[in-house]
């Protein structure tokens, strides 16, 4: 979950490696720190932000040379503080000079650990990092790649690492198994990153390191590895996405920027995946498993956070437009009962990293037991993407923000076409089909209208923003919406806020609701609109404050709420696509009026790499 970035070759290594970490902050902004090897290894670390560290190494002449390691740490192990930052060093009595940056988890540091104090280690931090960099320092013979590989032989757990060494000053090795690290390869010098985002100004060749493999780097020459000695010839991509897509351009935050990116994200998800003539879907990722999905027998849908409350959406969109039963799990917990998988079952892991811990850990277990797997994921070439049988990219670039918006739109988007395609095979008809395809090439328009609202949307939240405990109540398809609704909430504004399908707030919930709470209802026209409609008067007459978001011309609703945000009137299995839109803008004109910091959430990082 922390950000890793760094660079071997012939321009000045700090400034690089500061631009890299400032891309890299939303992955975890506890500490940061860097070490660059100019005759002597120099290193540096600061509690907070990158702006920190940034004042300490600037105008200091040791930090001029032209190989280095830095790191964004979000603390494991550990509390955040200057001594446990990284980079993290091998014993002083051994006198290597060994520096080392880390994301992800040892295990087994305890045993390590109490190992080599019985060799005379005296470690100086809580963490489990420092055991590696030990480790590393007490097998190194003169070779670095050989010591890192020895080293990681040893070692249970998940990581990526990048090393340097006062006495191989010329040589970087890096090495990942479980979290993301590529190299990006220029002219003469290559920048090592946990994310392409720190890549991209500099080249748009990489390659992605798998599991369980190292890279010995130079200025103008690199060789990969497995652990156990054995040479790989990576393959070199080009990278995904531009620089452009990675500046926040003329919006404040990320967030804000990524929230009205939506019409052209979903664009861009559905464009040559819906024909126009046939009125079919088409999924390159997944027609080579067609019979098997035909024959599906039941769903499984993985992932967590908001990835998971797409998948509760997908829940419903599977047994309604495919007629499969479907269940939805929380991937942490999948690994960790005796799930059953059954023959035709297919397993859909959704991710926006395609890194997760968690949900990776799952779809492994599910393929394990026989299933058929799926990613839905964003990150192109990610573990999860290479880990499955087939899958579906997202498509809608680069999300920097730690709180996901386009990437939920993107994920509920293709298990909508999934479903869809599923269901034309069992039960839709091509009128269906193509009824419901039409509405969704029309659902970039709807987001631009209902992103209009954003200043009635804030001159609404102006009006609650001091509420320190809310509700989100949604049905059917728009339950996982009220979910997602508060935890936008949650995670950026620091507001106690809590979701649940409407009709369960009688059974306990409603006791929470005195005068002027918020309760935030989706109340669109669907099937239990008339429900809907009587649990808003249920809030009223406790009277709480409700705030609904309606389908347009419903001016029935008003009569039943304080305040209302319309969203166009679309097919119910498309809903959820819509009325997210107010509730992201909501958490998000709350954030800024309580001063909070809306891109950098206090104890959250973007991609959770570990369990």
């Amino acid at each position: 979950m922390c950000g890793i970035v760094a660079y071997i070759g012939t321009k000045p290594a700090r400034d690089l490696l500061l631009e890299g970490l400032k891309r890299l902050e939303y992955r975890g902004y506890d500490s940061s720190g860097l070490a660059v090897i100019n005759g002597k290894v120099n290193v540096a670390r600061s509690m907070g932000r990158v702006a920190g560290l940034e004042e300490i190494v600037t105008k200091d002449a040791g930090f001029d040379g032209t190989i280095g390691i830095a790191h964004t740490r979000w603390a494991t192990h550990g509390e955040p503080s200057e001594r446990n930052a990284h980079p993290h060093s091998d014993d002083e009595k051994n006198g290597h000079g060994i520096q080392l940056v880390h994301n992800g988890i040892i295990e087994n540091y305890v045993s390590l650990k109490k190992y080599l104090i019985g060799k005379g280690h005296v470690f100086t931090s809580d963490t489990d990092t420092e055991v590696l960099a030990h480790l590393i320092g007490e097998l190194y013979d003169g070779d670095l790649e050989r010591a890192v590989q020895s080293a990681l032989r040893e070692v249970t757990g998940a990581y990526a690492i990048a090393v340097v060494c006062k006495q191989e000053p010329d040589i970087l090795v890096v090495a990942r198994k479980g979290s993301p690290l590529l190299v990006g390869v220029g002219k003469d010098e290559y920048v090592v990153a946990s994310d392409s985002s720190a890549i991209v100004a500099h080249t748009t060749q990489a390659f992605l390191l798998d599991d369980e493999t190292v890279a010995r780097l130079t200025h103008d020459s690199f060789r990969t590895t497995t652990v156990e000695n054995v040479e790989l010839t990576p393959e070199i991509q080009e990278l995904e996405f531009t620089l452009e897509q990675i500046e926040l351009g003329n919006f404040d935050h990320f967030m804000l920027k990524e929230i009205y990116e939506q019409p052209n994200t979903l664009r861009t998800c559905i464009q040559g995946r819906i024909d126009a003539a046939s009125r079919q879907i088409v999924l390159g990722g997944v027609t080579d498993f067609e019979n098997e999905i035909v024959k599906a027998k039941r769903i499984l849908l993985l992932g967590q956070g908001t990835a998971l409350h797409a998948a509760m959406i997908g829940e419903y969109l599977f047994e309604k437009l495919a007629g499969i039963p479907t269940e939805v799990e929380f991937a942490s917990e999948f690994r960790y009962r005796n799930p059953i998988v059954e023959e035709g079952t297919i397993a859909i892991a959704v991710s926006q990293s395609g890194e997760t811990a968690d949900t990776l850990a799952a779809v492994q277990e599910a393929k394990r037991r026989g299933a058929l797997t799926f990613g839905a994921v964003n990150v192109v070439g990610s573990t999860i993407s290479r880990e499955t049988d087939a899958g579906v990219y997202l498509r809608v670039g680069p999300e920097i923000g730690v709180a996901s918006t386009k990437a939920f739109i993107g994920q509920v988007a293709v298990l909508t076409m999934l479903a869809t395609y599923i269901g034309r095979r069992h039960q839709l008809s091509r009128e269906e089909v193509s009824e419901l395809l039409s509405s969704l090439e029309q659902i970039p328009d709807h987001i631009a209208t209902v992103l209009e609202q954003s200043d009635h949307i804030l001159e609404v939240t102006k009006g609650v923003v001091d509420r320190d405990n809310w509700l989100f109540l949604g049905r059917g398809t728009n339950y996982p919406v009220a979910l997602e609704g508060a935890l936008k909430l949650k995670e950026i504004s620091y507001i106690h806020a809590e979701g649940m399908p409407a009709a369960e707030m009688k059974h306990g919930p409603i006791a929470l609701i005195d005068k002027g709470m918020p309760v935030v209802i989706v109340a669109t026209k669907g099937s239990q609109y008339e429900k809907v409609i009587g649990n808003m008067e249920e809030v009223r007459s406790r009277g709480g404050h409700v705030i609904a978001v309606a389908t347009e011309g419903d001016t029935n609703i008003k009569a039943h709420c304080d305040d209302v945000f319309y969203v166009p009137d679309v097919p119910e299995p498309l809903q959820p696509l819509l009325t997210v839109i107010p509730l992201q803008l909501l958490a998000y004109h709350a954030a800024v009026l309580r001063g909070k910091d809306v891109d950098k959430p206090r104890n959250l990082a973007k991609s959770v790499t570990v369990e």
